[in-house]
């Protein structure tokens, strides 16, 4: 049985997954609320396995150097995510590694993750990791895209777009929902589009 691969991702409503300053609106974008914090808990509490690129893995744990317990970085969810085990694949991270269960491996991305879909006997998930998802997209390993829409534009500080540079994919929804009235939450089934044109 092949493991199911989601790619989770926040994003704000123009398609950004960060802002630089001057945006000053804080993890969430400023709108966590109790039913988003909750559900996220929620996707979390399942034993799964995360899967990090490099970068990912490094601002995940600079973030958590630089929290105090009271930040939103310590919120439930991110702190059941820090107990899950993790795959991080990178040619220059070497462990160990300040995640609990973090496993560092090299190689050919595309490779890696198959070989994770076949052996891992519980579902996978990535938050985050822009480019390491777009390839295993094109590669066709992402069962899942789960993207978390936030309501704001950052047209004048929004940075990594979450799909620049992704190939062209048609997306069959398979679930919508709304949190705390305003956050919207959207999972696809993604499936590689192909011309028609002769």
């Amino acid at each position: 049985m092949t493991a199911t691969y989601t790619y989770d991702i926040f994003s704000s409503l123009d398609g950004f997954s960060s802002y630089r300053e001057p945006g000053d609106w804080g993890g969430y974008w400023g709108k966590q609320g109790p039913e988003l914090l909750e559900h996220r808990l929620g996707l979390y509490r399942a034993d799964q396995r995360m899967v990090f690129g490099a970068t990912t893995y490094r601002a995940f744990a600079q973030m958590l150097a630089d929290s105090t317990e009271d930040s939103d970085v310590r919120d439930p969810w991110v702190t059941r995510m820090l107990s899950l085990p993790a795959t991080v694949i990178s040619s220059t991270l070497q462990g160990p590694l300040e995640w609990p269960d973090a496993t560092v491996v090299g190689g050919d991305a595309v490779d890696i993750v198959a070989r994770l879909k076949k052996e891992s006997d519980v579902p996978l998930r990535s938050h985050g990791s822009l480019s390491l998802n777009r390839a295993l997209m094109a590669a066709g390993l992402v069962d899942r895209i789960q993207v978390t829409v936030f309501p704001v534009i950052t047209g004048q500080c929004g940075i990594e777009p979450i799909f620049h540079g992704a190939a062209d994919f048609d997306l069959e929804l398979l679930e919508t929902r709304t949190l705390d009235g305003r956050t919207q939450e959207l999972v696809y089934r993604p499936t590689l589009h192909t011309s028609t044109a002769q």
